[in-house]
Parts: structure tokens; C-alpha cells; sequence
């Protein structure tokens, strides 16, 4: 902590460790007086991500989790058809994020946090949550097969919303599955492909493309120049001296743990840091 005191032009520290150490780093961060960006999840249950969330506040530091999906002008593009009541008024949306993740030791790995909902399921949660006005679901069931090593390897998700709202959502990581989000409204449907990184958005069967910028660079996953998009917002909320993001308010990361440690709790997943 004290040599990041004694480096006065790091602003902002990106956290993007296992999800155990997204805690102990983010705190060592705020303490040193650092603005933070910590990946999603940002913490293992809600008792970590409260946590981490007070301090934030306490101390009056910039801290956001890194939803990076967000910042996509198709995930931007489709939030303004749905102020604009393009497809009417909302009634369901739906989701699956599937990958095969067995040669991925972090995937299974119980002491690290691993399985699908935390890594997977949270890019659903959150599309639910963006397009649905952060509100709370009324009503949460799932089920779920669990692997071996007693994480999660695939759960099914139904959530009930406010207003008749419902939300499911399927996710893996021992299958394959399209990773596609949609949302249905009274007059339409809007579709998003590749729903963490979506660089095409269709609505009611049209299709626009967004490609990703061009940095001269190679990186090692899919779209992974488009995280500038994160990296500008990150910039903007400093330069304006806020101390949350308003895309992604801390409010909502608690929500969004709030219900994948619900889903856990309904298919019977623990991790080691529940029991702190």
C-alpha cells in the first residue's frame, strides 16, 4: 500500500484477478486512495461486495464494477429502442451464455470460485437488470447440475420481475450454447448477438452493425479492443470527479450479487468465503 501511495500518476487501478482476490485488492487499492475498476463479479457474495462498496463510499473513491458490455454501442443502441418504445412495451427477455470450459482449470476450481454463474451467468443478470430498469426480482427459481468438484456447471434461471416481467436464462460451462440475448416486447423483439461483447444488434429482423475500433494491436479474446469503450467512461466519471458510475451505480452490483448468491443458495452451491 505504500509504494502505490508514493505513484502519484496511477489514478485508477484495474482489478482482474481470480474473483476470491477482487476483495483484499480492492480494498489495498481504496486505501491507498486509488480510484478503482474491479472486473466482474466484484466480489464472491454480497458480504463482499457491500464491503468493498461502504469503503468506496466512506472514503469518497471512485469505484465501479467492470461490466464492459455495457459500453458497446450495440448494448447503448439497444437501450435507446427501448426508451423509444420501438418494440412496445417489454414482457420477457431471455439469455444463455455457454462455453466449454473444461480444459480451464479457474472453471472448476470450488476454492477459486469457479462454475458458471459468477463467470457466465452474471453477463445474463446484468442484460436483465439493463433492460428491465435495475429492478429487483419479485420472485427467483433455478436448477442446476453440479459438478464434481462442487461448483456449478449448468443452472437454468427463471426470474419474475415487477410489472409481470420475466427474465430466464441459461448457463454452462461444460456446453456450448448460442450466447445470445433477446427481449420481447408487445410490438417486436430486439436480438444481441455475442451478448458480452456484441458488435451487432437486430430489431425486428433488421440488423446493424457496430465493428469494433481499430487499434493497431492484437489481443488475446474476442473484441478485446473494445474495452477502450469501458476505458473512456472510466475517464470521463474522473475527469467530472464522480465517485460512482452511472451505467453501472454500485447499487446495482449489489443487486446483481444479491441474486447470484440467491441462485446459488436454490441449487446448493457454496463457496469458502459464504462461510466468513
Amino acid at each position: 500500500m505504500a509504494p502505490m501511495r508514493n505513484w502519484p500518476n496511477v489514478e485508477v487501478a484495474y482489478i482482474a484477478t481470480q474473483h476470491p482476490q477482487h476483495k483484499p485488492a480492492v480494498l489495498l487499492c481504496l486505501a491507498a486512495g486509488k480510484a478503482v475498476l474491479c472486473e466482474k463479479p466484484m466480489g464472491v457474495n454480497t458480504a463482499e461486495v457491500r464491503e468493498m462498496v461502504a469503503k468506496a463510499r466512506s472514503q469518497g473513491i471512485f469505484l465501479m464494477e467492470a461490466i464492459w458490455s455495457r459500453f458497446f454501442p450495440a448494448m447503448e443502441a439497444l437501450q435507446e429502442v427501448l426508451v423509444q418504445g420501438t418494440i412496445g412495451d417489454l414482457r420477457v427477455a431471455r439469455a444463455e451464455f455457454g462455453r466449454d470450459l473444461s480444459s480451464v482449470p479457474r472453471a472448476t476450481d470450488w476454492n477459486q470460485a469457479g462454475g458458471g454463474l459468477l463467470d457466465l451467468g452474471i453477463y445474463c443478470v446484468q442484460f436483465f437488470s439493463m433492460v428491465f430498469g435495475a429492478q429487483k426480482p419479485e420472485k427467483i427459481s433455478a436448477v442446476g447440475r453440479i459438478h464434481e468438484t462442487g461448483v456449478d456447471d449448468t443452472v437454468s434461471v427463471l426470474l419474475q420481475y415487477p410489472g409481470g416481467l420475466h427474465g430466464s436464462f441459461t448457463c454452462s460451462i461444460s456446453s456450448d450454447l448460442p450466447n445470445t440475448a433477446y427481449v420481447n416486447g408487445t410490438k417486436g423483439m430486439a436480438q444481441i448477438d455475442k451478448l458480452w461483447c456484441p458488435t451487432e444488434l437486430v430489431v425486428n429482423g433488421e440488423s446493424k452493425e457496430f465493428p469494433p475500433p481499430v487499434l493497431g494491436k492484437e489481443y488475446n479474446f474476442l473484441n478485446g479492443s473494445c474495452m477502450l469503450y469501458e476505458a473512456n467512461h472510466i475517464r470521463e466519471c474522473l475527469r467530472k470527479g464522480l465517485k460512482e458510475s452511472p451505467v453501472v451505480p454500485l447499487a446495482e452490483s449489489e443487486l446483481l450479487a444479491e441474486i447470484l448468491e440467491e441462485v446459488r443458495k436454490a441449487i446448493g452451491v457454496t463457496f469458502p468465503q459464504d462461510k466468513c
